[in-house]
């Protein structure tokens, strides 16, 4: 549908921990993330976990969690490769909701489906093509995600992820986040009308002056 001619906000920052994070990284994220969540007005945090048993990863997510949400921002659980149900990770683990990457159509409806009380459901990897970022869109999504580093540590095309955002944010009402890889990225993200801005875990993690820089773009964006 297309997206209200009303003035809209600044953009709101949304973290991105590094692939494949384990238990013996919780301590380091969780005080990592504390400090970045004070930092900014982040919305939102993504923990992309590495394959675990079922009842591991619900105690990584109870670990890492709490560190976001009582700043303020909604955490959201990734576990690209693990084939159990990450649905009942994120519930039981209190999460607020899962991202995928690169789900198929049927998936993204079955999560919706199954999805309660208000929890998130994002995903990721539709760089591929406008109409994949269509069709991911008309599942029900929370938000699309544009950019954000693929799990070998490539970065995606930098214009080519400022060029979707714009082309999303002026036409569709589901928000879009536009993914940084480096910090000369974010001004531009900002300028595209996307509702966030990820910030990878390069941009974070060891120094939260990154979200106050990060930020102050942001700031300046509307």
């Amino acid at each position: 549908m297309p997206a209200s001619d009303a003035a809209a906000p600044r953009p709101r920052l949304a973290l991105l921990t590094p692939y494949g994070l384990g238990p013996s990284e919780a301590e380091a994220i969780a005080a990592a993330l504390d400090a970045a969540c004070a930092a900014g007005d982040v919305a939102a945090v993504i923990l992309r976990l590495a394959v675990a048993d079922e009842r591991s990863l619900v105690t990584l997510v109870k670990r890492l969690a709490p560190s976001a949400q009582e700043r303020g921002a909604a955490v959201l659980v990734s576990v690209p490769g693990f084939t159990g149900d990450v649905v009942s990770v994120a519930a039981r683990g209190g999460a607020d909701g899962v991202h995928f990457d690169r789900a198929d159509e049927e998936t993204l409806r079955d999560l919706r489906g199954r999805l309660r009380d208000g929890r998130i459901l994002g995903t990721g990897g539709v760089l591929a093509s406008r109409d994949a970022a269509m069709v991911a869109g008309e599942t029900g999504v929370d938000y699309l995600m544009f950019g954000g580093l693929f799990p070998d540590g490539v970065a995606p095309d930098a214009e080519e992820v400022r060029e979707r955002a714009t082309w999303w944010a002026e036409i569709f009402e589901t928000p879009c986040i536009a993914v940084a890889t480096t910090a000369e990225d974010v001004a531009a993200l900002a300028a595209t009308g996307a509702e966030f801005v990820g910030l990878e875990s390069v941009l974070w993690r060891d120094d939260p002056e990154g979200v106050r820089t990060a930020q102050a773009q942001l700031d300046m964006a509307r």
